[in-house]
């Protein structure tokens, strides 16, 4: 009596073989339906990249800034008008343990400045006038782009630095003996040029006056309007919690602290919500690739009953049957989804390239991708490859 025969196992190169005929038959509707899933790895992949590289960007600029400055500006009195800070508070707020530095500002309001005496009093441009102490460069994380800074010697005399807007707004390109412009009736020499403070951007459109200086030539008052203090990192908040009170004993509530890094956070946690946003229309267009990817797998159930029905004849099984359905189904997933991937990370690099910053797109995400388009393509394909298994050799045969 003779022992049936057993079908024959598929090895994974014949799984793969087989499934990847079926997709070379159609190529055209090979491609539409990877499409689909390609735009949404590839919406999903640019969301990531995009954001995390603009994130990286943001935490690289806070570590070379540093999130440890506190600003200190007085704030309204119980009637609703303008509070004054003591103009001791900056040697009061100095002796506070954790604090480094202290540097302080003060409005000068009765000065304006002109490029030259020849200029209309009311065209001042609104560029404000500042007096400066010696600290204040090292605590804010200003440099200088052309010139010096002030010190001892330098900010008792009429000379100016100028914020890096207000320089352009003057016309002035360089620094120099020779270079002056026209503050509060009186000529004062340009001695520097400030590049761009990130953290204090309200320099950048100044004009600043050595301390000694301002009160000599242009009748300040020596109250300081704003406050800059650098701490431990690890004591910013007890400093904040006590600034107000040092600053103004008398007043506290007439006091405002801020930290400007605060603002680069709120501007972060906006990108996290856009990103989550953009992130829920990828997902979208993912799903719509997947439901493309069904409809292909189901119209070719449909076209290749004949197929199906000889492979069963020829001793198939259903499982064999799925087996190659599944197969097919996931490698026109992957295909679109390694095509989203490469796409994904070209618009991030394009991006990164045209803002200047270093392309990053987290391995998870390339993963999650690709991983992503086989799980949607093993739902896609699922019932399409249980449906032709579940033809039989004659039905199939007959329909075919």
């Amino acid at each position: 009596m003779s022992t049936p025969l057993s079908p024959a196992r598929l090895r994974l190169r014949d799984v793969l073989r087989v499934g990847s005929a079926g997709l070379r038959t159609r190529p055209l509707r090979v491609f539409m339906s990877a499409l689909g899933i390609a735009i949404g790895i590839s919406a999903m992949i640019a969301v990531v990249g995009v954001s995390s590289s603009s994130r990286a960007d943001l935490d690289r600029q806070l570590a070379a800034l540093g999130t440890n400055m506190l600003t200190v500006a007085p704030g309204n009195t119980m009637t609703g008008g303008d509070a004054k800070l003591p103009a001791e508070s900056v040697a009061m707020i100095s002796r506070i343990g954790p604090v480094e530095r202290v540097a302080a500002t003060g409005k000068v309001s009765s000065a304006k400045v002109y490029r030259n005496d020849r200029i209309p009093s009311a065209k001042s441009g609104g560029i404000a006038v500042l007096a400066a102490g010696l600290e204040l460069p090292g605590t804010v994380g200003a440099t200088t782009a052309h010139g010096t800074w002030f010190n001892e010697a330098t900010e008792k005399y009429p000379g100016v630095v100028l914020g890096s807007s207000a320089a352009k707004g003057l016309g002035i390109a360089a620094a120099g003996t020779d270079v002056q412009v026209y503050l509060g009736g009186k000529w004062f020499t340009v001695i520097g040029i400030l590049d761009r403070v990130p953290l204090a951007p309200e320099l950048d459109g100044s004009v600043l006056v050595g301390w000694s200086a301002a009160r000599t030539y242009l009748g300040f008052d020596a109250h300081p309007t704003t406050v800059y203090t650098r701490t431990k990192d690890s004591s910013v908040e007890a400093v904040r919690s006590v600034l107000a009170g040092t600053a103004n004993p008398q007043a506290p509530s007439e006091v405002k602290v801020s930290r400007p890094s605060d603002a680069l956070a709120a501007r972060e946690a906006t990108d996290q919500a856009l990103t989550g946003l953009l992130l829920g229309l990828g997902g979208v267009a993912l799903l719509v690739g997947g439901v493309g990817v069904a409809n292909t797998m189901v119209i070719t159930v449909l076209e290749r009953r004949a197929e199906i029905g000889l492979r069963r004849s020829l001793g198939a099984t259903r499982g064999q049957i799925r087996l190659q359905f599944l197969a097919e189904s996931l490698l026109l997933s992957a295909l679109g989804g390694i095509g989203g991937v490469v796409v994904g990370i070209g618009i991030t690099t394009a991006y990164a390239a045209a803002q200047g910053y270093a392309a990053v797109v987290p391995p998870w995400a390339t993963a999650g991708g690709v991983g992503s388009t086989l799980l949607i393509g093993a739902m896609a394909g699922l019932y399409p490859a249980v449906r032709a298994s579940r033809l039989s050799p004659t039905e199939a045969l007959s329909t075919g």
